[in-house]
C-alpha cells in the first residue's frame, strides 16, 4: 500500500520593523516586492530547514532591508489558506525595532519607512490585516505576548511569557548580528 504524499503549509515569517529616531517611532518598514505577487509588503520570507522562526525573522529583515533588528515581540500567527495566492503558508509575525535607513536588497526592489495607517499603497498577501492588528495592538486593543530572544554562538533562543503585554512594556531584547 502506498502512502499518499503529504502536503503541508510552508512556514514563513513577517516582521513589523519600527524604525526608531531616539525614543520616537518614525514608522514601519515596507518593501516593494521584485517577484510576484507584486505590491508592497512587510519584510519576511520562508523559514529554512533547521532554522528557528526568530533566526529567520532576523535573517529576512537583514536580507530585505539591510537593517539589523531587535526582536521585541510576537504579534501573532496568520494561517488563512488564501493569505498567499501561490500556496498555503503560515506566517509568524514578529515585532522588531531598528534604527537607520532601510535599503531594499535581495528580493525587495526598494524599502521605505511608512506610516502604518497609510492605505495608499496596495499591500500583498494579508499584510493590511496584519498592519491593522498592529495598530489595534498599539492602541491597547489587542494583547501581544512578549518574546525574549538571545543570540548565542550564532543560535537564537527564545522564551515567551504566557501573560500578554502592553505596547509600552515591550523592551529591546535581542540584537541581530551580522555573520
Amino acid at each position: 500500500m502506498t502512502r499518499p504524499k503529504s502536503r503541508n503549509p510552508f512556514p514563513t515569517v513577517d516582521i513589523i520593523i519600527e524604525v526608531m529616531d531616539g525614543l520616537r517611532t518614525q514608522g514601519v518598514v515596507l518593501i516593494e516586492r521584485k517577484n510576484p505577487p507584486s505590491g508592497w509588503a512587510l519584510p519576511g520570507g520562508f523559514v529554512e530547514y533547521g532554522e528557528t522562526l526568530e533566526a529567520a525573522a532576523v535573517r529576512e529583515a537583514r536580507e530585505e532591508t539591510s537593517l539589523d533588528v531587535d526582536l521585541i515581540g510576537l504579534l501573532g500567527v496568520y494561517s488563512d489558506p488564501s493569505r498567499d495566492p501561490r500556496f498555503h503558508t503560515i506566517s509568524t509575525v514578529f515585532l522588531a525595532r531598528a534604527s537607520g535607513e532601510p535599503r531594499g536588497a535581495d528580493d525587495a526592489r526598494t524599502a521605505i519607512v511608512s506610516d502604518p495607517r497609510d492605505r495608499t499603497r496596495p499591500l500583498a498577501f494579508d499584510h493590511r490585516k496584519i498592519l491593522d492588528d498592529y495598530l489595534s495592538f498599539k492602541k491597547g486593543l489587542l494583547p501581544c505576548p512578549k518574546t525574549t530572544t538571545a543570540v548565542r554562538d550564532n543560535r537564537v533562543t527564545r522564551r515567551m511569557r504566557t501573560t500578554p503585554t502592553s505596547p509600552s512594556s515591550l523592551g529591546s531584547s535581542a540584537r541581530s548580528k551580522r555573520t
